[in-house]
C-alpha cells in the first residue's frame, strides 16, 4: 500500500541540526576550545526544539531582522508566519567579550552542547517585546518577568548540536519522538489527517471529550504534552504522563493515538503560543491541531478565547494547519454527558467544573475528585504521583 501524503513542515523542509558521526565528534573536541555560553532552561528546550525541527524552519537563535519582524508583525523576515521570538540573551560582559564571526559553545552548565557561529550580536527593548508578545508589561505575568532577568543582549546566528541536553536522554526517552519519527509513525499506520492536542494539565473528561469529537473526522490522535520548564504550581510531567498513561489504556483505541512529549518550555504567550503550537504541530506531521479555552495562558491576561481568534488575523494557507475551535467543556448533570454551552440548554448549577486551584487543593488533601470531572484511574494516579513529590 503507497504511504500517504504527510503535511509539508512549516517552511516546506524538516530541519535537522544534529551532528552524528565524525562531524559529531570533531565539533564535541572543537567545542572545548571555545567560550562557553551557558544556557537557560528556555534556551535548552528551545536548543532541542530548534535542532530535531521541531521549530522549523528555524535554524538558530533570531537574528535581529527575524526577530524585528517577529514582535512586530508575526513572520519571519522573508515574511513566513512566526508568532514568537526564540533568542539567546547574554549580558554585557558577555556580549563585549564577543564580535560578529566568533564561534562559541552553547553549554548546559559547563558541559558543551553545540557550536554556534555569531552573526549577530544586538540590543533590544525588553518592555516592547513584553508588550507586544505578551500583551503586558506587568512583571507579575512569568514570560514577562523571565524576559526582564535576562541579559540586555541578544545573540542571533545558526547551531550545529553534538550533545543533547540531560533531560532528553533521562526524561520520557521511549516517547520523546522527533518531528521525523512522528512523521515515519503517522506514514506506516496510514493516517493522512492527524489531530495534535497540547496540554501541561492532567487529561480530565473535558479534554477526552474535545479529542475523542476530533477523532471522528481525523484518522488519529498525537497527545503531545508539554514537558519543558512550566510554573511552579503546575502538576509536574511525570505524574501528568503516568495519568494520560492511565486514561489512554482504559478508554481510548490504542491504534488511533500516538501518545508523545512535547519538550518546549512554556512562555505563556497566549495567542501568540497557540499559533507556535499549532505551527510546530505541524512539524510534527499534524494537519488538525485542537485550540480550547485560553490556550497557553496564565492569570487574567488574555480574553478567553483570544487563542481562537488570532487565527482570523492570517489567510489559512499563511498557516497550514487546520485550527479546531472548541469552547470550554463540562459535564452536565441533566445532560448527564460532557457538552459545552453550544449543546447543553441547561444553568450552572447543573454544571460540573473544577479551577486549577481547586483541582490542586483537593489532590493535596488526598480527595479524589469527582468522578464527571475526571476518570477515578486518573485520580488515582494524581494523588499518588502529587505525595509521592511532596515527601
Amino acid at each position: 500500500m503507497k504511504s500517504p501524503k504527510l503535511i509539508p513542515p512549516h517552511g516546506g523542509a524538516l530541519v535537522d541540526r544534529a551532528l552524528r558521526g565524525s562531524l559529531r565528534e570533531a565539533a564535541r573536541e572543537k567545542a572545548q576550545t571555545l567560550p562557553c555560553i551557558p544556557l537557560s532552561r528556555m534556551n535548552l528546550a528551545d536548543l532541542e526544539m530548534i535542532a530535531i525541527g521541531a521549530y522549523s524552519p528555524l535554524t538558530g537563535f533570531m537574528r535581529s531582522d527575524d526577530y524585528t519582524r517577529v514582535v512586530a508583525e508575526m513572520r519571519l523576515a522573508d515574511g513566513l508566519v512566526w508568532p514568537v521570538p526564540v533568542t539567546l540573551a547574554v549580558s554585557e560582559r558577555q556580549a563585549s567579550a564577543l564580535k560578529p564571526g566568533d564561534e562559541v559553545a552553547l553549554c548546559e552548565g559547563s558541559r558543551p552542547l553545540a557550536i554556534m557561529v555569531v552573526d549577530e550580536i544586538y540590543p533590544y527593548h525588553k518592555h516592547h517585546e513584553a508588550r507586544e508578545v505578551y500583551r503586558t508589561t506587568d512583571e507579575a505575568h512569568p514570560g514577562v518577568a523571565r524576559i526582564y532577568a535576562q541579559g540586555d543582549f541578544l545573540l542571533g546566528g545558526d547551531f550545529w548540536l553534538f550533545d543533547w541536553p540531560t533531560a532528553t536522554a533521562a526524561e520520557f526517552p521511549e516517547i520523546r519522538y522527533t518531528p521525523a519519527q512522528t512523521r515515519q509513525m503517522f506514514a506506516e499506520r496510514g493516517w493522512r489527517r492527524v489531530v495534535g492536542f497540547q496540554t501541561r494539565n492532567p487529561i480530565h473528561r473535558a479534554h477526552e471529550y474535545i479529542q475523542k469529537t476530533a477523532l471522528e473526522i481525523v484518522d488519529g490522535l498525537l497527545l503531545h504534552p508539554l514537558v519543558g520548564e512550566t510554573k511552579k504550581d503546575d502538576i509536574p510531567a511525570d505524574v501528568r504522563i503516568a495519568s494520560y498513561r492511565a486514561v489512554l489504556a482504559a478508554y481510548y483505541p490504542k491504534d488511533r493515538v500516538v501518545l508523545g512529549v512535547f519538550p518546549a518550555a512554556m512562555r505563556y504567550a497566549g495567542p501568540r503560543e497557540a499559533i507556535m503550537h499549532a505551527l510546530a504541530r505541524k512539524n510534527y506531521g499534524c494537519t488538525h491541531f485542537i485550540v480550547g479555552r485560553d490556550h497557553a495562558g496564565v492569570g487574567n491576561y488574555y480574553g478567553t478565547y483570544d487563542a481562537q481568534r488570532i487565527f482570523d488575523e492570517f489567510p489559512p494557507e499563511d498557516i497550514g494547519i487546520t485550527p479546531l475551535f472548541f469552547e470550554h467543556a463540562f459535564y452536565c448533570r441533566k445532560c448527564q454527558a460532557v457538552v459545552t454551552a453550544k449543546t447543553c440548554p441547561h444553568g450552572q448549577e447543573d454544571w460540573v467544573y473544577l479551577s486549577g486551584t481547586q483541582v490542586r487543593e483537593m489532590l493535596r488533601r488526598g480527595e479524589p475528585l469527582p468522578v464527571e470531572f475526571t476518570r477515578p484511574e486518573v485520580s488515582e494516579v494524581l494523588i499518588e504521583g502529587l505525595k509521592h513529590h511532596n515527601t
